[in-house]
Parts: C-alpha cells; structure tokens; sequence
C-alpha cells in the first residue's frame, strides 16, 4: 500500500469505479492529503448487495476448511504487513504507534478465532416426542452489513468481517470515510490475498446516506453497527420496522470507581490510561472519575501532575502519548463541553487547552453532575472526578447515566469490588483495571444506552451474532394424518 491515488474501494469483481466520487484521506496531525478514496452512492451499494447475494451461495456450501484456510492466511497477512498497516493507523488515523499495534494485534486473532469457528459443530440434536430426528441446525444469515467508525477502524471493522466470512455469509463494510484506508483498503487487500473468492467481501466507504441504504437493502438481513449512540438508534429504528438484525454497539459513559483502599499511584496511572488513551476517542473510555472522598484531593493532584506531563504531538515523527483529534469538529465539541462544565462549576486542574488538532490531557475536579463533560460521552481527553463518601453513592453515581457500557474498579478487596459492580447496571466490568479492553475470545457489548448486548467475541456470541437457527427434522416415512 502507498499513497496513491483510490478511485474505488468495491471489492469482488475486481476494484472498480465509485460512482459517488472520492475525498481525500487527510492526516489529522498535519493536514495533509495522503491519497483519495473512492466513496460509495446508493447504486454501489445496490449492486455490491446483488453480487455479494450470488457469491454467498457457493461460499456457504464450501468446506469449512476452504473457509478456515482463507482466515488463516488473512491472520498471517495481518502479522506479515502489520507495520505498513500501522503506518496508515498513525498517519490517517492519529494513532500512537502502541495503539496501532494493538489494532493490527487484534486483526491477526480475530481472524484466527474465526478460523476456528468455521468448524464447530453448526448445531444440536433435539429431543423429539416422534419417531424422527430432530435437529437445530445454525445456517448463515446471507448478506451481513457492517459500519464501522473511525477511532479503532481495523478492530471495529474486523471484529464483524471475519466472523461472518467464517461462518458462511457475505459481507458489505463500510468504513468511516476519514479512515477508509485503515478500516477498509487494509482489510480488502488482505482478504484478497488470502484467496478470499470474488464478490464476497465490498468495502464501500461512505457517510450517511451510504449506510442509510445498506441498512435499508433488503437483501441485506443483519446489520452490524458500531458508533454513537444517536446514530445507533437511527440504524435501530430502522431495522426494526424492516424486520431485520441489528447488534449495535454504542457510546459511553463509562465510570471508574477508586475505592479508599486502592494503591494511589497504580489508580491515577490506571485513570489517566482510561481517559487518556487514543485521545478519549474509544467507546470505553473512563468518563467518569468516582473517587472516595479520603482521597480525592491527592488523587486529583496527581492526574493533574500527570496529565500536564504527557507529551501531545504527531505520533507519526515523535514518541507522543496523545495524538491528534480525528477533526475540526470533533475538537470543538470537545472544547465545548470542557468549558460548558467549568462555567457549571467544575475546577481547571490540568488542559483544557489546544493546538491545531492536539488536545492536551484535561482533569476537571469537582464537576457537578450536571455539568456537560460528567453527563454526556465526551470522546476526548477528558478526566471528570466526583468524590463519594460510601459504597452505595458510588455505586449510585454509576448507575446514575443512560449508558451501561464498561465499568473498572480500583481496590485491594477484590470480593468487595465484585460485591460492588452486582449493583451497577454495564455489560462488561474490570476489577483492579480501567474500563478500556477488548480480546477476540470475549463478548463485547453494553447495556442501556450503550448496545444490544455482547453482539461481538467468542466462538458463541459471534455463532448467534451471523447465523440463524433452523429447525429440520427427517423421518422414514411419511408421517400419516386423518385427512
């Protein structure tokens, strides 16, 4: 891969013209264009839809060896390129270089886990009160939609793509268009090298007119969704008055609990991780710093220390801690949520300031809870603390949000940090570490606001996730009737 020039990103019969145009792939950290993309209409989506309906068929009737190998060899790809790979990570999507390589980390066990699950057994026997066989058999779903978002776009694209390919099915992505390299050319080219057949994978980057017509295809009966929580709603309103699958993995708000026993230095560490990394731009992000009264003040000096401490730069010629925010506007919602808050009353103890693109690490102390930046997702780097006097304030001003996303709790007693999350209401929680963590063999979802539930990870959620169940039953004879 280079920076040359894309005209179209629809992968089956070949790499062909976009009839929307292309954008350019600009580097948030400095600016420039790196290349232009394809960008996907309404009629590329249509017929990448019909395409990717005739290739299925013979895809699903394959051996789950053909299917496996191919996820096998996309994994190895994933390990083989992962640098270049990072490279468009960093420069296209403000990556630090860890972050990347986690990302491409990810995209190489994901395939491999689903690999695996191409062969496992795709049903069940059931009892039957006749003289049959009676069975639950998992089919694939056909076509699977997947919309993926900017800030992890290899991960957050991956994690649907190979699970579905595994499992028999089709697949439409769309990438966010300012990641369309990293969330979308990198995942084609991989799976195009790896002998994926043609018409099965359409990587068709697009705003919301693109996915308003994947979701609304037809022949296209699941959608996976990740990305706000407005946006998610849109995706599952319609897809509920179309009859069809969504699994919708949404914002966040997520709260970290530092309880009075908690070692200090490995919280604020463990805090400013949560709410720091990848600029705040993760669904997981600690939102939310609920810290016990006795050590708030300490604590909040220290996440200040720190924060004013992190380098913040371009990720691409410096070893930085923050890169940039992935846009103009994303930054000024940042910005105006951190000075809505300090004009509600919270206290500036570290950022709250920025250059061009790169938002220096922010702790705001004493926030009200109704202040902007402790009641709404920030998706920047953005570190609220609230102080609380017992177990159950906290575990009151946890469960005081819409969203029901990650939770992590910093304390010695473990048992009394799992007695704790028992009262709050998310879909994943982390004793003694900070709400942002993800792994191929486990479920990924939130509650409320948050999602539809762990729609994503392991051999289990992912079976349920892209196929359906299918009821066949098969006897001798013909059974007999009165009439």
């Amino acid at each position: 891969m280079d920076a040359k020039t894309w005209t179209g990103l629809v992968y089956g019969d070949g790499w062909t013209a976009s009839r929307a145009g292309d954008a350019a792939v600009v580097e948030p950290a400095t600016g420039r264009e790196l290349g232009r993309a394809g960008i996907a209409g309404p009629e590329d989506v249509a017929a990448a839809v019909v395409r990717a309906v005739r290739a299925q068929r013979e895809w699903a009737a394959a051996s789950y060896e053909e299917r496996a190998a191919v996820l096998r060899r996309a994994g190895r790809l994933f390990e083989e390129h992962a640098e270049e790979i990072q490279d468009w990570l960093v420069r296209e999507a403000g990556s630090i270089r860890p972050k990347a390589g986690l990302e491409t980390h990810v995209a190489a066990q994901e395939c491999y886990e689903a690999a695996a699950l191409a062969s496992q057994p795709p049903g069940e026997i059931l009892p039957t009160a006749r003289r049959r066989l009676s069975l639950a058999r998992r089919v694939p779903v056909g076509v699977v939609g997947v919309i993926a978002p900017f800030n992890f776009p290899l991960i957050l694209g991956i994690r649907s793509v190979a699970p579905a390919l595994a499992l028999g099915n089709a697949v439409i992505l769309k990438p966010d268009p300012r990641t369309a390299v990293s969330g979308g050319v990198s995942i084609a080219r991989v799976f195009e090298e790896a002998g994926l057949p043609p018409g099965l994978l359409h990587v068709l980057p697009g705003g919301v007119e693109t996915g308003e017509t994947l979701v609304g295809d037809p022949l296209v009966p699941v959608i996976s969704f990740t990305g706000s929580t407005a946006a998610g709603r849109r995706v599952g309103e319609a897809c509920g008055r179309l009859l069809k699958r969504a699994h919708l993995e949404l914002g966040g708000n997520s709260a970290l609990i530092v309880l009075d026993d908690a070692d200090l230095d490995l919280a604020v560490s463990a805090g400013a991780w949560g709410s720091f990394v990848h600029q705040g731009q993760v669904c997981m992000t600690t939102g939310r710093h609920l810290v016990h009264a006795s050590i708030a003040e300490e604590y909040v000096a220290r996440l200040a220390e720190k924060a004013d401490r992190l380098p913040v730069g371009d990720p691409a010629t410096g070893q930085v801690a923050l890169g940039p925010l992935i846009d103009a506007g994303q930054r000024d919602r940042v910005h105006a949520l951190v000075t809505g808050s300090v004009a509600a009353g919270a206290r500036l103890a570290a950022g709250g300031a920025f250059e061009g693109l790169f938002y220096r690490p922010t702790v705001l102390d004493g926030v009200p809870r109704d202040a902007p930046a402790y009641a709404r997702e920030v998706f920047g780097p953005v570190a609220p603390v609230v102080p609380f006097s017992t177990v159950e304030e906290a575990a009151a001003l946890a469960s005081d949000t819409e969203y029901g996303l990650s939770l992590g709790i910093l304390t010695r007693d473990v048992m009394r940090g799992l007695a704790l999350a028992d009262l709050i209401p998310t879909g994943i929680v982390h004793i003694n570490d900070q709400t942002v963590d993800d792994e191929a063999v486990a479920p990924f979802g939130g509650v409320g606001a948050s999602g539809t539930g762990a729609r994503f990870g392991g051999g289990r959620v992912n079976a349920e996730a892209f196929t359906e169940t299918r009821w066949v039953t098969m006897q001798g004879d013909i059974a007999g009737y009165p009439f």
